[in-house]
């Protein structure tokens, strides 16, 4: 792939993250709970509308993300953790990097929402 193509794919990326936020915050509150709204905008890109790892990121990522469908790898994980990593990004749990920090965009509240949203998605319940 040329330097250019990359050039228009990382904007074709930009530009479908922005569609999908204003899409979330014109979404009505029936069509999907809150929680699911904040993963298909900020988390759907890299772990997939299935949610199983396969974003349209994922292919170009030298470190793959998390399935979050696997109910034995995600039970292994306590909530603490699942909050961290998504408060303060991959790093703070020494996972990957590419894994960003949502603490500047999301309230406590809401991690807290993305990791029951998780466990519902894990089928795998609350872990301590």
């Amino acid at each position: 792939m040329t330097q250019g193509r990359k050039g228009v794919w990382g904007m074709s990326c930009v530009a479908a993250v922005f569609t999908a936020a204003l899409v979330a915050l014109a979404w009505p509150a029936s069509a999907a709970t809150k929680s699911e709204t904040l993963y298909n905008v900020y988390c759907v890109q890299c772990h997939g509308v299935t949610r199983n790892g396969k974003g349209i990121n994922s292919p170009a990522m030298a470190i793959q993300p998390r399935d979050h469908t696997d109910a034995k790898g995600m039970s292994d994980i306590p909530d603490s953790q699942l909050f961290k990593a998504i408060k303060e990004g991959g790093m703070a749990v020494n996972k990957s990097s590419l894994m960003p920090a949502w603490g500047d965009v999301m309230t406590d509240e809401e991690v807290n929402g993305l990791v029951a949203y998780l466990r519902q998605v894990c089928k795998c319940g609350p872990t301590k």
